[in-house]
């Protein structure tokens, strides 16, 4: 059954801040191999002009992508998670995520398209800091097989 058009548009309130910490920016540039000095050292982000180091563009999947869970969980959607895979992410900035600072993901529901019995659903998740300030936006794809036999 195909995801009801009538969400399109609903968001979701936003989640816990969750404070971006050097560390964790480090661990993450490291896991995905990159080496920029920025991400690691303090001294080559403020000399980029950065207040503190910096965390690598895909970084906010961290938190954006457990805020979805809002969407995902919604009993009134009807999205069965075990058809679902990972189709699109992309990320849109305003500013760098620095250390130090306090994020909160509010996702809205964008899209949502049946094509050949799969349900593409488009989830934005605008992070804002602790300053209300908007910092990146991310999309996600998500697309929800059809069972098979449909």
């Amino acid at each position: 059954m195909p995801l009801n058009q009538s969400f399109v548009g609903r968001t979701y309130p936003p989640t816990e801040p969750y404070e971006v910490g050097r560390e964790k920016i480090r661990e993450f540039a490291k896991a995905i191999g990159d080496a920029n000095p920025a991400y690691t050292d303090q001294r080559a982000a403020k000399t980029l002009g950065h207040p503190d180091v910096i965390a690598p563009l895909t970084f906010p999947f961290v938190i954006t992508y457990p805020a979805t869970a809002q969407v995902v969980d919604d009993p009134e959607l009807g999205l069965d998670f075990s058809r679902v895979v990972h189709g699109d992410q992309k990320f849109t900035y305003i500013r760098p995520v620095h250390a130090g600072d306090q994020l909160s993901v509010v996702c809205a529901i964008e899209a949502i398209k049946s094509v050949a019995g799969n349900d593409f659903i488009s989830i934005s998740g605008k992070v804002y800091d602790q300053y209300g300030g908007h910092v990146v936006t991310s999309t996600m794809m998500l697309v929800a097989r059809a069972p098979e036999g449909e």
